[in-house]
């Protein structure tokens, strides 16, 4: 049966009728629900705290997935440690010098580096440059102290520029010293900072 209860009520009825007397039993058998089961208002709050769940499954899923974020990749460049840029000497351009002429004056002259007076043009001060380039940079890098300090050279007709950070005059005046042994530097114009 679908019910799990069952009231019974008896009732007893005389009832008189011109020949005789006589008694009529009547009974009612009243049925109820079983209530143990689940109600809609119950299945109702279920499935909202199952919805809740599963969101929150795959919100914390989601969170430990890897990030494409643009930003991630910043905040990682943050934590990385420095990197040395190492400058190298860069392609000068041609020095112009121009002053007011007067009508009656030719147009300016454009003077390059490296074209000597006559006008001729003679790549010879540039291999020269190269030259003595290629060798400021080999002994900075195979001398163990030069290569530590973060030095760059520039040579321009013959003249060495050093640029860098040192911790001592000492320190400044060895590396220019070990520039100026090199053969083909004519001067040396040293332009490392001093940091204490």
């Amino acid at each position: 049966m679908s019910y799990d209860e069952e009231q019974t009520r008896k009732s007893r009825v005389v009832v008189e009728t011109p020949t005789a007397k006589r008694e009529v039993v009547q009974t009612e058998a009243v049925r109820t629900p079983d209530r143990s089961g689940i109600s809609a208002g119950m299945v109702g709050v279920l499935v909202v705290v199952a919805i809740a769940l599963i969101t929150i499954l795959v919100l914390f899923w989601m969170s430990n997935q890897p990030t494409t974020d643009p930003n991630a990749n910043v905040t990682a460049q943050q934590t990385q440690p420095p990197t040395t840029i190492v400058q190298q000497p860069a392609q000068q351009p041609p020095v112009i010098i121009q002053q007011p002429a007067p009508v009656t004056q030719p147009a300016p002259v454009i003077i390059s580096p490296g074209v000597p007076a006559g006008g001729s043009t003679s790549s010879m001060p540039a291999n020269q440059d190269a030259s003595v380039q290629a060798a400021v940079d080999k002994k900075i890098a195979d001398d163990p102290t030069l290569s530590q300090l973060g030095i760059t050279a520039t040579v321009m007709d013959g003249k060495v520029t050093l640029l860098g950070v040192v911790k001592s005059d000492a320190q400044k005046k060895d590396v220019e010293h070990a520039i100026e042994r090199i053969k083909g530097v004519k001067s040396v114009d040293n332009q490392i900072t001093v940091m204490s």
